[in-house]
């Protein structure tokens, strides 16, 4: 990245001080900024990766009330943390979470510099910086998507990107150029807060922008097409589930610990994992998108004769769940909301063909 012109840098103080300005105008309430302390920041910044905002507050009020501090959630079980967790998805970093409670548990205090934070599994530099700036004044910069945006359209970074990662390892020694040493928390989340709701993704709203004045995209006028990055490429899957219910209970998989994806999490079971091949239409068929992959969800509603149920129940990862408990097991938020969606109609079934 080209270094900053003089100019710019002379700007600085006055730029720090528009924005915080109008943070303090414009800042959103939000649970964890009106009562600051490092578990509060520890699990909202946690919480809203990878997570909207809107989303991750409820589960942010329901997880400080059951668990207000790191000696509390050290004592949680991983299968009520993974519980409370579901519909968040990203499920390694409630994981992360509990592991984390546990070792500053154990700690007369908890770390306060962003290079103690890194320490721990899961926290990388934009949450070690978001944690150590807000809870304890460290005056290091968060770089985060809103961050790279906002820093790309200021000083009008035209060349294409390859990754959101390389992105933020090239804005890092701008943004700490740019961080308040004397209010790093709250400047870090006025960064933060003006790529989410002005200098926003394709429609930045450049009119209330407190840095319009100093912003190289939009004395150019292409801010909406800023940061650019590397198209990556994008693929399709199908996936065959099967849907089974008995007695008011539903067959789920638990997915072993050391599983690469979900681990300790239950789910809708895919059909070959129960020896049975799709025949007939399903009962569901649902579209999602995860990173790059886009999957066709395709769920079979199947009958559970005796024979069956002997043979899976010889299957320790499969269990059945009591479907009037299902918003308290821990599943992903769209199986949750399939099965829902299946018992609500009765959960007709249809039998699989066997292979």
């Amino acid at each position: 990245m080209p270094a900053a012109k003089p100019a710019r840098n002379a700007s600085i103080p006055a730029m720090r001080r528009a924005l915080l300005a109008w943070f303090g105008r414009n800042r959103r309430p939000m649970p964890w900024r009106e009562q600051v302390s490092a578990y509060r920041t520890v699990v909202s910044e946690l919480m809203c990766q990878q997570t909207q905002i809107a989303t991750a507050i409820p589960y942010f009020e329901r997880w400080t009330a059951k668990w207000p501090d790191f000696k509390d959630l050290a004592q949680a079980e991983e299968a009520e943390v993974l519980a409370l967790w579901a519909g968040l998805g990203y499920y390694s970093r409630a994981r992360n979470l509990l592991n984390l409670a546990k070792q500053v548990a154990a700690l007369k205090q908890p770390p306060r510099t962003a290079v103690e934070w890194r320490e721990f599994k899961g926290v990388g530099p934009y949450t070690a910086a978001a944690i150590a700036s807000i809870a304890f004044a460290e005056p290091v910069a968060v770089v985060d998507g809103n961050v790279v945006r906002v820093l790309a359209r200021l000083d009008g970074v035209r060349a294409k990107l390859r990754d959101a990662s390389s992105a933020a390892k090239l804005f890092a020694a701008r943004a700490d150029e740019l961080v308040d040493p004397k209010q790093p928390g709250d400047f870090n989340q006025a960064m933060m807060e003006l790529g989410a709701t002005v200098c926003r993704k394709g429609v930045p709203d450049c009119a209330k922008c407190p840095l319009a004045e100093w912003c190289d995209a939009k004395q150019a006028g292409d801010a909406q097409a800023l940061p650019r990055f590397v198209s990556k490429e994008r693929k399709e899957a199908v996936v065959e589930r099967a849907l089974v219910a008995r007695e008011g209970k539903i067959l789920l998989r638990r997915n072993p610990h050391h599983a690469k994806r979900l681990a300790g999490m239950a789910e809708i079971p895919v059909l070959s994992s129960l020896g049975v091949e799709p025949a007939g239409e399903p009962a569901l068929v649902r579209r999602r998108t995860i990173g790059t992959v886009t999957y066709e969800e395709k769920l079979h509603a199947l009958d559970s004769k005796p024979a069956d149920i002997r043979r899976w129940a010889k299957d320790g990862e499969l269990e059945w769940v009591d479907a009037q408990a299902l918003d308290g097991a821990a599943l992903s938020g769209p199986h949750r909301r399939w099965l829902g969606e299946w018992l609500s109609r009765g959960g007709r079934t249809a039998r699989g063909r066997r292979p």
